[in-house]
């Protein structure tokens, strides 16, 4: 288990899967990420831990 305080390092994330988004909507871009993100999860690439914290990475990087 990670350290709660440990940043979560979302572009090398997305890197480790190929996954690289930019469309120049900050808000289009955190809903394709999302997606993905969901998409590993259902695929069994990543834990629920790791699902978590690259959820909340996205939402706090993006948030309005």
């Amino acid at each position: 288990m990670k350290r709660p305080d440990a940043e979560f390092n979302l572009q090398q994330f997305l890197a480790r899967f190929g996954i690289f988004i930019y469309t120049g909507d900050p808000e289009g871009d955190a809903l394709l990420i999302e997606d993905e993100i969901k998409e590993l999860r259902q695929a069994g690439l990543i834990d629920e831990e790791e699902f978590l914290q690259a959820i909340v990475a996205v939402r706090k990087r993006y948030r309005t």
